[in-house]
């Protein structure tokens, strides 16, 4: 691998490059049609977070996204929260996606572990679309009606989920791997009218049969008139009020999409936070919001247009996958994967990556480490050359990943480490495809995303470490919290820290030439003696020892007293925690990082717990460790892999807090 130090420089976008850039083409016909003098990417992102107004109606126009009534004003109360943006529009999330329509491009490109590969074209996604709203309409959903989905990222789920919002229907998905606990604590706060669900389904080589689970859903779900099933290797079923999706839809005539006009904050879907304490947030998004929000951040910040072909592995129960649909205004097609990213090899996604014609691969931190721990070449074995982006999120993406990628993928692609979350749906720092890429940093702020680093004393930081901030709204902001009517628990979520400005909950430095690096999760930092340290930085050396696959760093502060640092890894098999390779971290974290931020004790276990949206899950387990009640500091159900809690749950038991 290449030796690659944070900062060093690892790619500079040609001329030819910039200029075909969508970034460049915004600016000169911002400078053209509004008479405005912006000279490089630096100003105009200025230029968008002090001129908010302006800069989210000119997208409007720059991508003619369709409207059927006009706004009175673009912004009303520029306050948090508070704002309302384009009061008075009618317009509709689907049809905008809708109105991409190609010929000679195909709109969604699907594979899975089984290793089929199969395209759905524009007209026949906006045909079976068409008959998914009409079956959705058959079975009683109206406008404002909840839409619930147990199902994989399969083409099924863009066509029900682009349907539920033609009609003005709000959607919800969950993926298959969610046991009912999990499911239930999202659907039964939304009272969802129809269920779509699948009866299995395929994970690193395993079927998994969700009968069960379904049956489970229909008995503590009333509400739902509806139940449309897909059925999995022949495993039928039989429930109330259901029918198979094949059959619905083909009793349905391919009769003209309708498209409900709505509200610019009219409901479009509904995501959840990890919930890795009480039930999880639901949080609802509008069709007004996303539609600029992923108009602006798939073509500006990842660069694509009609002629891509776009993939992130994401399952349905991440945002990230209503970020891949999205995707889908800039005219790209969407490559839809369902199955495990390393069955039957670890290579299997860069094999999809030649036979689909990838050009913008996305994928994770957390998958880029495993490859790197894998040992594997994927160049040396594929043609990846049409690959020009690459993207990465979930958490940061450390240096030695980004030179693994260079030296493993090509070397001339443009990088974009990716941070943003589900509160917005998309990333407010990330790619810019007309500036330099750096090791270890995200390239910018997005466009419209006033993003600062605060000191504890509220005031801006430049480069140090802080709290990330955004102190302008943005229409992507959650239009509500479903079931949170005088909105306590969304200021709570949000404002409860700086009154009026929105904190993300995570460290941020920005540096004097607007690069980013996210140090993790702000209430999981470390602060021994003073100094403060992001887990990411840990991490990177922690893991970097070819004995550790995974690895979780709690400091157990207390008041009155010194904070305690444990370390807790996963051990490769066959390795084990002796006191040498003990005195080998310490002295590489002492070496690499600072004295100060040694472990004070170094534990194996079994597995790391993690979030369902693959987050490390810091602050819970010090919570557990501190003394809090575990059904406090923790919701199972929320969790990958419960199991993992166990040595977690006894370990506080014996340890002296």
């Amino acid at each position: 691998m290449s030796r690659v130090q944070e900062g060093d420089l690892l790619w500079t976008p040609s001329q030819e490059v910039i200029q075909a850039s969508n970034l460049e083409r915004y600016r000169a016909w911002l400078n053209a049609e509004r008479g405005i003098a912006l000279k490089d990417y630096a100003a105009l992102w200025r230029w968008s977070v002090e001129y908010l107004e302006d800069f989210w109606e000119s997208l409007f126009a720059f991508f003619n996204l369709r409207f059927s009534q006009p706004w009175t004003v673009p912004l009303v109360e520029r306050q948090m929260p508070g704002a309302r943006w384009f009061p008075g529009v009618r317009l509709n999330y689907a049809e905008n996606i809708l109105a991409q329509t190609s010929a000679d491009r195909p709109a969604l490109i699907y594979s899975s572990e089984r290793g089929d590969l199969g395209e759905v074209s524009w007209a026949d996604l906006t045909a079976a679309v068409g008959r998914a709203a009409h079956a959705l309409r058959r079975a009683g959903v109206q406008p404002g009606d909840r839409v619930a989905a147990y199902i994989p990222n399969i083409p099924e789920a863009v066509i029900a989920m682009l349907a539920s919002a033609s009609i003005g229907a709000i959607w919800s998905s969950c993926s298959p791997d969610f046991g009912a606990r999990g499911v239930l604590d999202r659907f039964q706060q939304i009272a969802p009218r129809a269920l779509i669900a699948v009866t299995g389904y395929q994970y690193n080589g395993k079927v998994f049969d969700r009968r069960e689970v379904v049956a489970e859903l229909l008995n503590e779900l009333p509400t739902v008139q509806r139940t449309l099933l897909l059925p999995f290797d022949g495993m039928a079923m039989d429930a109330p009020r259901a029918e198979i999706w094949s059959d619905a839809l083909a009793q349905c005539a391919a009769e003209p999409l309708v498209f409900e006009q709505v509200p610019f904050d009219h409901p479009l879907w509904i995501l959840y936070s990890s919930g890795t304490t009480g039930l999880p947030k639901p949080i609802v998004h509008g069709h007004g919001g996303m539609l600029l929000e992923h108009a602006k951040a798939a073509a500006f910040h990842n660069d694509l247009k009609p002629g891509d072909r776009f993939f992130w592995y994401t399952s349905t129960g991440w945002m990230m996958w209503n970020y891949l649909i999205g995707s889908l205004l800039s005219g790209a097609s969407v490559i839809l994967f369902n199955g495990s990213p390393t069955y039957p090899a670890f290579d299997t996604l860069f094999a999809l990556a030649e036979r689909a014609g990838m050009t913008y691969f996305g994928t994770s931190a957390a998958f880029v480490s495993a490859c790197m721990k894998a040992g594997i070449h994927p160049h040396l074995k594929y043609d990846l050359s049409r690959i020009r982006g690459v993207g990465s999120t979930g958490s940061p993406l450390s240096v030695d990943g980004f030179a693994w990628l260079y030296d493993n993928v090509n070397r001339d692609l443009a990088l974009e480490s990716l941070s943003g979350g589900t509160d917005v749906c998309t990333a407010f720092v990330g790619g810019v495809r007309t500036q330099p890429i750096y090791a270890g940093e995200l390239q910018g702020r997005s466009l419209g995303a006033a993003v600062r680093a605060f000191g504890d004393d509220g005031r801006e930081l430049i480069d140090a470490v802080g709290e990330l901030v955004i102190t302008e709204p943005m229409p992507s902001m959650p239009v509500l919290f479903w079931n949170d009517p005088d909105m306590a628990r969304y200021r709570a979520s949000y404002f409860d820290v700086y009154p009026g400005i929105w904190r993300h909950g995570d460290w941020i430095s920005i540096n004097t030439r607007g690069g980013c690096v996210i140090y993790g999760r702000s209430d999981s930092t470390i602060n021994r003696q003073g100094i403060r340290m992001g887990t990411a930085e840990l991490y990177r050396v922690i893991e970097s020892f070819p004995e550790v696959t995974d690895s979780l760093i709690i400091d157990l502060e207390m008041l009155g007293r010194e904070s305690r640092l444990l370390l807790f890894v996963v051990l490769k098999d066959g390795a084990a925690l002796d006191n040498s390779l003990r005195r080998q971290i310490v002295q590489r974290l002492r070496r690499d990082i600072s004295p100060r931020h040694a472990p004070d004790d170094i534990l194996a276990i079994p597995a790391v717990p993690y979030t369902l949206s693959g987050k490390k899950m810091e602050v819970p387990i010090r919570k557990i460790l501190l003394g809090f009640d575990v059904e406090t500091a923790v919701k199972a159900s929320a969790m990958r892999n419960p199991e993992s809690l166990d040595f977690f749950i006894d370990y506080a038991k014996r340890i002296d807090k």
